[in-house]
This record gives C-alpha cells, sequence and structure tokens, in this order.
C-alpha cells in the first residue's frame, strides 16, 4: 500500500518526500476537504519532489458545474501533476457524476494526469451521492480511480462512518472494474493496518503526518511521515 500524504506548500512536500512518501499531494486545507491549491504553489512542489516520486493535487470540492470542472482540469494536468482528485461533494445522482466524471477525464485526454473520483464517508450528512456508486461512474467515464474521504473535518474519521467490511467492499468493487482505490479521511497513525487489511492501494493523510495531529494549524514533518510510512510497509 502506498502512502499518500497531502502537503500545502513546497516546505511541507519537501518534509514529506524526507518521510518517505509515495506520493505527494497538494491540497489547501483552508478550502475543504479537497480545496485546491494555487497554480503557482502546485508548481512550486513541484519543482521540490524528485523523478520517481508521483504526484497529485486536488480540483476541490466540486458542484455540478461541468464546464468549470473541467477547465480547472485542464489548468492543473497542464501544471504535470501523475493525478487529479476530484471531490463529488454536491453531486447528487449518478446522471450528474458520469457527466461531470467524463468532462473531467475528456479535459485531461492530451495530459498524462489521470482523473480520480473521491466520494465522501459522511456523503448522508451533506447530501452527495454515495462513495459506492462512483466505483461503476469511474468505470464509464474511463478515470483511473475512486477513492473515499471525510467531508466534515473533525467530525470523525473514515472508520467512524464506514467499517472495515464495507470499505474492504468498496476496495473489492474498485478493483474489479480495474481502478485503483484510495483510502482517506482524518486516518490516524493506529487506523493503517486496519486500511492495509482491506486491500486498499492507497492510504492518504495529512493531519496524521503534522505537528500536533493538526491539519490546519500543524505542519508536516518527515518524522510523522517516516513512521506512517513504516506503519504501511509492515
Amino acid at each position: 500500500m502506498k502512502l499518500l500524504v497531502s502537503p500545502m506548500d513546497a516546505a511541507e512536500a519537501e518534509e514529506a518526500v524526507k518521510g518517505g512518501a509515495d506520493i505527494i499531494d497538494v491540497k489547501n486545507p483552508a478550502e475543504g476537504s479537497l480545496g485546491a491549491s494555487f497554480p503557482w504553489v502546485i508548481r512550486e512542489v513541484l519543482q521540490v519532489v524528485p523523478q520517481g516520486v508521483e504526484t497529485s493535487a486536488t480540483l476541490g470540492d466540486l458542484d455540478f458545474k461541468p464546464g468549470t470542472a473541467s477547465l480547472a482540469a485542464y489548468g492543473l494536468a497542464s501544471l504535470g501533476v501523475n493525478y487529479l482528485k476530484a471531490g463529488f461533494y454536491k453531486i447528487r445522482n449518478a446522471e450528474h457524476a458520469l457527466e461531470l466524471a467524463t468532462s473531467l477525464v475528456k479535459a485531461v485526454e492530451s495530459f498524462d494526469a489521470k482523473v480520480i473520483l473521491a466520494g465522501y464517508a459522511d456523503y448522508v450528512k451533506i447530501g452527495a451521492i454515495s462513495p459506492f456508486a462512483l466505483v461503476e461512474v469511474a468505470s464509464q467515464a474511463g478515470a483511473e480511480g475512486v477513492m473515499i474521504d471525510t467531508a466534515k473535518k473533525g467530525s470523525g474519521g473514515l472508520l467512524s462512518y464506514l467499517n472495515l467490511e464495507e470499505l474492504t467492499h468498496f476496495v473489492e468493487e474498485a478493483h474489479s472494474q480495474g481502478l485503483i482505490c484510495a483510502l482517506a479521511g482524518s486516518l490516524s497513525a493506529e487506523d493503517m493496518p486496519k486500511i492495509k487489511k482491506t486491500g486498499a492501494d492507497i492510504a492518504g493523510v495529512r493531519g496524521a503526518a503534522c505537528t500536533n495531529g493538526d491539519r490546519n494549524r500543524g505542519r508536516i514533518v518527515a518524522e510523522r511521515v517516516k513512521f506512517l510510512k513504516n506503519l504501511v510497509e509492515l
């Protein structure tokens, strides 16, 4: 299982690389769970990530505006990231999800970037589409993979909403469609062995890699990243 760490600037990215993160995922926590960062920040991060370390960035917690989202995806892909993570935050049904996902995939088809569709474990609370429904959507749209995160940070982590059996089923369904599968959502160090048992390809963290475990006011440090990396490799 790969470890994805989400820095918000180049200095944090350097710490994540030193700690052995497999994927450097740029996000802006101030704008939400999958808050989008600025193009100049993403460019600065990419400059400090060595060759051989994969990169990704978030498109934001999206609503149903396929044109706006696809334009953003095109711009992000042009910066040179390997993956684009799109949060299906205000997407209520599979029809809208498929239209949005298809637009995103088409927008980046001339680049090497791959699209990851992100659903939310607390989807009922926010009125969004179930992440389980995104597996078929991703397959039909030609996306690279799917993930589950949590929308409302501080209101319980991933395992507060979905148990290991449900998460394992999600991973198995994704793999049956040829998709990569990532799990995130306020994951702690103690959660890592459990997440690994689901068979997920990627575990994503920010808070657990930060000082004081604080995703907003803390800073990513190499020692914490290294500790998490060791856990996913056990």
